[in-house]
């Protein structure tokens, strides 16, 4: 039972590694095509899916843990995205201005996922630990998003 437990907390923290790297290689790929209302909004959306983990009972979690690692994304985690994420028009299409510190932030943002996963899993289990990390994770991309849209749509009225 422990040695499969710790398994699995491996296996976890490979596939977010992996996950973390794509990531990464997204937005850096991402910045060399013009970005589209469609292209801001799908990935929350897209991500919003994942709210069907909590038909498991094994993922419930008291409401104020989930209330407070959403909010936790939404006031800390997001702040550094927002700010480094800039969009800017070139000729009539608008472009993710890449920031130097982005591939910095992820791997901070990574490393600080890394150490908390391992004291927030001393006091509830790994699917909980998931609901947990997915809400923080949520709450992170949903401002971030919007600022992006934000962005977006006062350039292209700009244009107009």
């Amino acid at each position: 039972m422990l040695l499969s437990t710790h398994l699995i907390q491996i296996g976890s923290i490979i596939v977010s590694a992996l996950a973390g790297l794509a990531l990464i290689i997204l937005r850096i790929r991402a910045g060399k095509q013009p970005v589209s209302l469609r292209k801001i909004a799908i990935p929350p959306l897209g991500m919003a899916t994942g709210f069907m983990m909590f038909v498991f009972s094994a993922t419930h979690i008291p409401w104020i843990w989930g209330i407070a690692a959403f909010l936790t994304g939404l006031l800390i985690f997001a702040f550094p995205l927002i700010v480094t994420t800039r969009l800017e028009r070139v000729e009539s299409d608008i472009y993710v201005r890449r920031s130097k510190a982005f591939v910095f932030i992820m791997m901070t943002l990574f490393v600080i996922r890394l150490s908390l996963h391992g004291v927030v899993e001393e006091y509830m289990s790994i699917p909980q630990t998931g609901a947990i990390f997915y809400l923080l994770a949520f709450g992170m991309i949903v401002p971030w998003r919007l600022a992006m849209l934000s962005d977006y749509l006062r350039l292209q009225k700009l244009e107009s």
